[in-house]
């Protein structure tokens, strides 16, 4: 089984999908998505595969939300966002043979291992 971890390492809940991963016998590909943030089509493709919207994958406790003003934007203006400053999408998004989840909460990610 292939899986890959879009992690941020100072996420509690993405350090417990990770750990949680390894645990059940898989050395994941760890994406550290503030890095190397993904792409449009990458980005497009996780949120749309996890059956989700850009309003539903995005981080709105992070501060840059609010400041942005995208408690009232639309699908396209929150995905540009999510581009331009990686920090506002939602993690871990977790990639498996089985599919694709955003593993909030942790425990999530077994629908995909």
């Amino acid at each position: 089984m292939t899986v890959t971890v879009y992690h941020n390492p100072r996420c509690s809940t993405s350090r417990t999908v990770l750990a949680t991963v390894r645990e059940a016998g898989v050395e994941p590909t760890v994406v550290k998505y503030l890095e190397t943030p993904p792409d449009e089509a990458t980005l497009r493709r996780l949120i749309d595969d996890a059956g989700l919207t850009p309003r539903t994958a995005v981080r709105r406790r992070e501060k840059l939300f609010a400041e942005l003003g995208l408690a009232d934007a639309d699908d396209e203006t929150v995905l540009r966002a999510m581009l331009e400053h990686p920090i506002l999408i939602e993690r871990p998004f977790v990639v498996s043979d089985s599919g694709t989840v955003l593993a909030r909460p942790a425990s999530t990610v077994s629908r995909v291992l």
